[in-house]
């Protein structure tokens, strides 16, 4: 899934740019790094990227060997789960069988490669043998406010032939916590973190939003006979005018009750914050990151970061600085979950070509 903004990494993560197509952390941009954690698994003609028109250009340069027909265009935003209903819909008329799918964001961070393709290998066979949806759920490190949680049960369940290798029964989802809740999630040592990867039949995702989400069921069933004619351009966009705004975890996941954890210890981040970023980063004897051409006097707990300008630093602390082309972000530190508020101001003043 390649149609998100990561408002909260703004600057540098912007609307006609955003985060998946930047260099974040690690060799390539984040798209890029995400299909090479893939490559060992699928083939290239087995790779579905699902984005905007807009982006359709900036896939194609940066991911070379995927298909041109494996680029899958939303008309605009609908969240995730009329994005994977789409996918499985356009995959069910790919493949002539009901297949395994994987369903996961490309901007996020995996460190330990090998433990995520070991773990996404055993999930695909859950999934192949049991009727349900499988997710992979990390295992916390610390109490942190910035991701989702998964309450995971010891029930075996009717039935779980991979128990015994990790495969938990889902308890409740829980969405991003204040500190104490964080804290008693991980004292009480049965919440995992929200990774955002499923694997599931295709079949079971239709069966999913025929429950749960009836309304985006029907418009896909309409929009389903139009596949490969000239018509279809036209009804996507009529019936995504017609879907809710809504993801997979609030629409489907929070109400089913054949949802399965693969509990995973492979290094992971959704690299949503500048918080985030100055956490994975590697920092000097003040504890600051500091990118570009930065000057840095008596200043520590800072993440300074520099496109073209100097930036000069002089006896300050626990902040973010951040320059783009056209934009510099100050922020304190331990509060860049508010970034999007800033988002949110130049929307509603239409102050647009900083987006």
């Amino acid at each position: 899934m390649a149609g998100g903004f990561g408002v909260r990494l703004w600057p540098r993560s912007l609307e006609k740019h955003p985060k998946q197509f930047i260099h974040i952390i690690g060799r390539g941009t984040m798209i890029q790094n995400t299909v090479f954690r893939l490559s060992p698994l699928f083939e290239a003609e087995d790779i579905f990227v699902i984005t905007s028109e807009g982006n359709k250009q900036t896939v194609r340069e940066q991911l070379p060997s995927i298909p041109e027909e494996n680029i899958l265009i939303e008309p605009f935003g609908r969240n995730t789960a009329p994005c994977t209903a789409l996918a499985a819909m356009i995959i069910d008329a790919r493949y002539a069988e009901d297949v395994v799918i994987t369903v996961l964001p490309s901007d996020h961070l995996i460190m330990n490669v090998g433990e995520f393709q070991t773990a996404l290998k055993l999930a695909h066979l859950a999934a192949e043998e049991i009727d349900g949806i499988i997710t992979l759920g990390v295992t916390p490190t610390r109490p942190e406010t910035g991701f989702g949680y998964i309450q995971v049960t010891d029930e075996e369940g009717v039935e779980n032939p991979f128990f015994n290798r990790g495969l938990r029964l889902m308890a409740n989802f829980a969405e991003k916590p204040d500190i104490d809740t964080a804290k008693r999630f991980l004292q009480a040592g049965d919440f995992l973190w929200n990774s955002g990867i499923f694997v599931w039949k295709t079949s079971i995702v239709w069966e999913a939003m025929e429950k749960y989400l009836p309304d985006h069921f029907a418009l896909f069933q309409v929009l389903k006979k139009h596949i490969g004619k000239d018509s279809y351009d036209e009804f996507l966009e009529n019936c995504y005018r017609q879907m809710r705004n809504i993801s997979l975890d609030y629409g489907i996941m929070e109400k089913a009750r054949d949802m399965y954890v693969l509990e995973a210890s492979f290094g992971w981040s959704d690299v949503g914050t500048w918080d985030e970023f100055h956490r994975l980063s590697l920092k000097d004897a003040s504890d600051n990151v500091l990118e570009g051409n930065v000057i840095a006097i008596d200043t520590s707990n800072c993440l300074i970061s520099a496109r073209e300008k100097l930036i000069a630093a002089v006896g300050i602390e626990d902040l973010i600085v951040v320059e783009s082309d056209s934009a510099i972000l100050l922020c304190k530190r331990s509060e860049s979950q508010d970034v999007k508020e800033i988002i949110d101001f130049l929307r509603r003043k239409q102050i647009t070509h900083f987006l």
